[in-house]
């Protein structure tokens, strides 16, 4: 069973039943890993939101079956990603995401429609 790497982006469309929320089916979210990076945005804007921080961080990881932490390989990746990613104003946490999926050789989900356009090796799936 392949990995599929998450977004900040679907997480919190998980959380917060935002379109394309629906089709995370739990068959995908067993497969689902994400750059710990990603689960510091969640939780930053769930306690912007007013969760707890516990609360917060339950939420953000309820959803996946991996956390990977993030390594200087993938910081080198991410930090290579910019001038791919400039045209699209992919933040950093947007090419931890692309740089965990490029290094797990595992397609990416993202609520971010505009990463179609990019071509970067690896499978882009947008939820909405």
């Amino acid at each position: 069973m392949s990995k599929i790497v998450l977004d900040a982006s679907v997480l919190l469309a998980i959380i917060y039943r935002e379109p394309g929320w629906e089709r995370m089916r739990p068959e995908l979210l067993a497969r689902a890993a994400v750059s710990s990076v990603n689960l510091a945005e969640v939780q930053g804007k769930l306690m912007t939101d007013g969760w707890s921080s516990d609360e917060a961080w339950e939420d953000a990881t309820s959803a996946v079956a991996e956390i990977c932490p993030f390594t200087p390989a993938q910081a080198k990746i991410a930090g290579s990603l910019i001038t791919q990613t400039r045209t699209v104003g992919l933040s950093l946490g947007d090419r931890a995401c692309l740089a965990l999926a490029i290094e797990l050789k595992a397609p990416a989900y993202t609520a971010d429609r505009l990463w179609k356009t990019l071509s970067l090796g690896v499978r882009i799936h947008p939820i909405r």
